[in-house]
């Protein structure tokens, strides 16, 4: 996997460049700054990138400006975002891309490093990854009418997962339940949402939009 670091923490940047040389990966690049970031991707064509949301030179959201540009020019290249933050505004615009190739996890993951790679090999290969916090945080802007009201328990549980960017497999795996009983509480999420089959749309997208309160 050939991957661009994007992190303004000499610190942080250099140990995430150690670790992915370990792994086997190659960084084609490892830039401080959103403009840098573009200028390596449009150079490099990596994978996949890997970008902090604050970076020089105003320390606020130019990490993940770079990272929606990259989306909107080069939509075959993976996106994962680490910050210590949830950048509300642009969180939901990543989470709620049906491209897939996106991720973004909150800082502190990274030190779970079996998770921080399994999400970069499953943003790179096609699917997306967002941190359970991220998700949380999200569903929290909610603040009129509640769909999740709507749902039990379990169906919450799966809708999360659904969030995070998991397959039913997936989600199967982690809640010691059979595929066929997660593909019954999806439905029934549908159902309760009233999200019929609509051409051109995903429902596993609308139904976190829904959540989200679009």
């Amino acid at each position: 996997m050939r991957v661009i670091l994007a992190e303004d923490s000499t610190l942080l940047r250099e140990g995430l460049v150690r670790l992915l040389a370990e792994e086997g990966h190659e960084v084609v690049a490892a830039v401080d700054d959103g403009a840098a970031l573009i200028r390596e991707t449009e150079r490099h064509r990596p994978d996949v990138i890997v970008t902090d949301v604050r970076m020089p030179p105003a320390h606020s959201d130019e990490g993940l400006r770079a990272a929606l540009e990259i989306r909107s020019r080069w939509p075959e290249i993976g996106v994962l975002v680490l910050s210590q933050y949830v950048e509300k505004r642009y969180a939901t615009e990543l989470i709620t891309d049906d491209a897939g190739k996106v991720g973004y996890l909150l800082k502190d993951r990274v030190a779970q490093v079996g998770e921080f790679l399994d999400a970069l090999e499953r943003v790179a290969a096609g699917g997306a990854a967002f941190d359970p916090e991220v998700v949380r945080r999200l569903l929290a802007r909610t603040t009129h009418v509640d769909p999740l009201t709507r749902l039990t328990a379990r169906e919450r549980e799966v809708l999360e997962k659904m969030a995070q960017g998991h397959t039913n497999a997936g989600i199967a795996e982690q809640l010691h339940v059979s595929q066929s009983a997660v593909e019954k509480h999806v439905n029934a999420i549908f159902d309760k949402l009233d999200l019929a089959h609509t051409t051109g749309f995903s429902r596993r997208v609308l139904a976190v939009l829904r959540f989200l309160g679009s």
